[in-house]
């Protein structure tokens, strides 16, 4: 099954491939900070875990702005991500309340605001989407680590 054939689907392996990274983080932080062994584990588990993040970050909005999300409901989705684990509960929840859908709203009907015209014009698309998204969330990604670990920033 293509990975963009529904909203569901792509929210559902983006949750889990976040959950993944947060667990190759965590193992690189132990071995840094509890075992003192390296710290190869935190530059490859933060790398990845970064990177999935911000492509997280993206599809949440897509998504929301696709099926309509009330503010606070992309809020929780934008906040799973900060805490370990959180997005596979948030996105099971989100099944259930019927936030996910099992087609692409944008792909039929035009957008209204600036916001679903995007999404429209990217569900439209995809493909070119998809390249122009990886493009943004490296850059973004590359500008994050030249600014260094979140943990330096306001150091």
């Amino acid at each position: 099954m293509h990975l963009l054939n529904t909203p569901s689907r792509l929210y559902r392996v983006l949750a889990i491939a976040e959950a993944i990274t947060w667990t190759l983080l965590l193992l690189g932080m132990a071995l840094k900070y509890l075992l003192q062994i390296t710290e190869l584990g935190v530059r490859i588990g933060g790398g990845l875990h970064g990177f999935v993040f911000l492509s997280y970050v993206v599809v949440t909005v897509l998504v929301a702005v696709d099926q309509k999300w009330r503010p606070m409901d992309l809020l929780a989705g934008l906040g799973s991500a900060i805490i370990p684990y959180l997005t596979i509960p948030f996105e099971r929840s989100a099944v259930r309340r019927g936030l996910l859908g099992s087609s692409w709203r944008l792909r039929a009907e035009p957008g209204r605001t600036a916001p679903e015209k995007v999404a429209a014009l990217a569900l439209r698309h995809p493909l070119l989407a998809a390249i122009i998204a990886l493009v943004v969330v490296s850059i973004v990604f590359s500008l994050l680590l030249m600014a260094g670990p979140p943990t330096e920033w306001f150091a």
